[in-house]
């Protein structure tokens, strides 16, 4: 979209995208600075700021996935989930899930963990397994459950709303824009103008349905309807705020998250380190 429609170019730099394959190749991509900027989230950031790696980020994407169940499934509430099989995405230490634990021991006095049993799959995979009933429930990322949305799959919670349940912004982040904080202070005009090619490509993306379907062949909708349901969901998870209260509300989620996740997921750093957020990005 940046390129496509030359909003680099207006800004005075030119884009251009590395095509990288698997979760670590992006990471390797920067750490070798063969890429500048990657999509990632900020518990990356700061875990790895934590351990000397001064990395910096501001939001793409507040988009989480949600807990959906078939449309006949007796499963009605969090409760309900007890004894089932929950397909959940990303492992034991995903965001999506330990912020949904944290909600069900804040609503119903339950850790889900010990409610049901667990069965962790790549996302696609989970899709199958409970498209064919061998799993009751699936957690899974916002792209897959769109899908499942879109063949009349209930949603029992969002992560978003688990979130705002736990007394946090629907605005908070949880992926963007990673990048080295030394190269952002040698470019800060450049990666500012790239800040402002993102926020407009992102209001394309919100209003013109033109431009989505210059994009139809890319997204390989199975049809239209899962089609208008990758297209709504992308739009529902663009970023509408991002300062103070946005911040301080991703400190607090950090804190929930790392005591579920134990050093495992955080390393040594039990709360966020200054810096995690690059600070001249506000909207």
């Amino acid at each position: 979209m940046i390129v496509n429609r030359r909003l680099d170019r207006a800004e005075g730099f030119t884009a251009e995208i590395l095509p990288l394959s698997g979760e670590s190749g992006p990471k390797i991509a920067l750490e070798a600075a063969e890429a500048d900027l990657i999509v990632s989230d900020w518990f990356l950031v700061a875990r790895q700021r934590v351990t000397g790696d001064a990395l910096s980020f501001f939001p793409y994407s507040r988009a989480m996935g949600s807990l959906l169940v078939p449309t006949a499934s007796p499963i009605r509430t969090l409760g309900d989930l007890a004894g089932r099989r929950l397909g959940i995405a990303g492992g034991a230490l995903d965001k999506s899930w330990l912020i949904l634990r944290a909600y069900a021991i804040r609503t119903i006095d339950r850790d889900l963990a010990e409610l049901v049993e667990p069965v962790y799959a790549a996302p696609p995979l989970l899709n199958e397994e409970i498209l064919s009933g061998r799993i009751d429930a699936v957690l899974n990322y916002w792209h897959y459950a769109a899908r499942l949305e879109a063949r009349g799959f209930r949603v029992l919670s969002s992560v978003q709303d688990a979130a705002a349940g736990l007394g946090l912004s629907k605005d908070v982040p949880m992926l963007g824009y990673v990048f080295k904080e030394a190269w952002a202070s040698e470019n800060r005009a450049t990666l500012l103008g790239f800040a402002r090619a993102s926020s407009a490509a992102k209001r394309i993306l919100a209003t013109d349905d033109a431009e989505w379907d210059r994009l139809r062949p890319l997204i390989r909708a199975e049809d239209e309807t899962v089609f208008r349901a990758l297209r709504d969901a992308y739009r529902l998870g663009i970023p509408q705020r991002w300062g103070e209260r946005e911040r301080i509300d991703a400190a607090r989620l950090y804190a929930i998250v790392a005591e579920l996740g134990g050093a495992d997921l955080v390393g040594p750093a039990r709360d966020v380190p200054d810096g995690t957020f690059w600070p001249d990005v506000t909207f």
